[in-house]
């Protein structure tokens, strides 16, 4: 099978990066040393190439109404250009087909963001509610052809300030901009910039899209103004620190999102109804979402291990990494109602049994370390 490439593969490949098959594109691990690429972004600036993620415009008369139906948080709380939200999309039977950022831009334009391995699916799965609710909507995504875009994620407590310095231009409509908006900008050096104060690490920062290509000039621009590339070997143990879901990891459509911590972003309290909120309202909450530290040395956190409460029930890690800012292991997991934070569980490891602390999500914000 041939591997897909993003618009900065040869970049990468320029800069020796080890480049891994990640769902099917060809994607950089990391470029020398994931630790220094993590602690750049926790201390500096650092920039992935997300362009494998998909960019998706849905246009026509009555968007909002679509995405009230499509979507599990409410669209509703979108009600200044430039706003965004977090949210998942469902299928009847309420598992996650993807998570996603939605974009109000105008009345007839919202824009979305979806997960690499999932945009086929997602944009399928659009057009066919789109025909169902005779919506009369156009859906077209921005990964391929001529209006193609490429993303590019700089995150850390310098990364916004190195932005301005490669797009002047972003200073403007972005100083004063809050987290989860967004700013189109134009006549930049790379063309219409979209700015978006939202990112993946824990730390500030922009996810930045451009036309396809313009995306090498604008990495190199970012990289001279001292933006250290990153991997995605450091985008898991930050997102992971960070105590975010990996769509395929911590759920897919087999999850209940209930039970991956994703309660804040479903809506069940307005009258509106959405894909999979009867089933949401039928299943309820069977586990918790929560974080472990390891307590015991002999082991490393990895998915799939069981964990087993104090009561003698059973959940288990979704993910789970070494932290390199915590210099401890950790991992996100689905355990049993019941189990609290502060609890002592056991993690089964080999042939071992390893005690760990459960605590309250997420380990490492803003550079500061939050859960002991």
């Amino acid at each position: 099978m041939t591997l897909k490439a993003t618009p900065l593969n040869n970049v990468h490949r320029a800069l020796g990066a080890r480049m891994v098959d990640f769902g099917g594109w060809d994607m950089p691990v990391n470029y020398g040393s994931q630790i220094e690429e993590h602690h750049a972004v926790r201390s500096d600036a650092g920039m992935f190439d997300v362009a494998h993620m998909c960019v998706v415009d849905i246009k026509g008369p009555d968007v909002r109404g679509f995405l009230r139906g499509l979507l599990a948080n409410n669209v509703d709380k979108l009600q200044v250009s430039g706003k965004a939200l977090y949210s998942c999309m469902l299928n009847p039977e309420g598992g996650v087909i993807d998570d996603l950022i939605v974009y109000f831009l105008t009345e007839d334009w919202f824009r979305l963001v979806v997960n690499a391995g999932t945009a086929e699916k997602d944009v399928a799965w659009m057009q066919a509610r789109n025909e169902a609710t005779n919506a009369g909507l156009t859906i077209t995504q921005r990964r391929d052809g001529a209006n193609a875009m490429a993303l590019i994620a700089v995150q850390g407590p310098n990364a916004r300030a190195k932005v301005w310095q490669v797009i002047p231009q972003a200073q403007q409509a972005t100083a004063e901009m809050k987290p989860f908006n967004v700013a189109l900008v134009q006549n930049t050096p790379f063309g219409e910039a979209m700015v978006a104060r939202t990112g993946y690490t824990g730390e500030d920062g922009f996810e930045i899209g451009v036309p396809a290509d313009q995306a090498a000039a604008l990495w190199n621009a970012l990289q001279a103004a001292g933006v250290k590339p990153a991997g995605l070997g450091a985008r898991d143990t930050l997102r992971l620190e960070a105590g975010m879901n990996l769509y395929g990891q911590d759920m897919d459509e087999s999850v209940n999102p209930l039970d991956a911590g994703l309660a804040w972003t479903i809506d069940l309290v307005s009258e509106r109804d959405f894909v999979g909120k009867a089933a949401l309202q039928a299943k309820g909450q069977n586990a918790q979402f929560v974080g472990l530290i390891l307590r015991e040395k002999g082991g490393v956190l990895r998915a799939h291990q069981k964990v087993i409460a104090a009561s003698g029930e059973t959940g288990e890690i979704t993910s789970g990494t070494f932290s390199p800012t915590m210099q401890q292991a950790i991992a996100l997991a689905r355990v049993p109602n019941g189990v609290n934070v502060g609890d002592t569980v056991h993690v089964e490891i080999r042939d071992k049994k390893l005690a760990a602390t459960v605590v309250k999500l997420p380990f490492v914000r803003n550079g500061k370390i939050l859960a002991a």
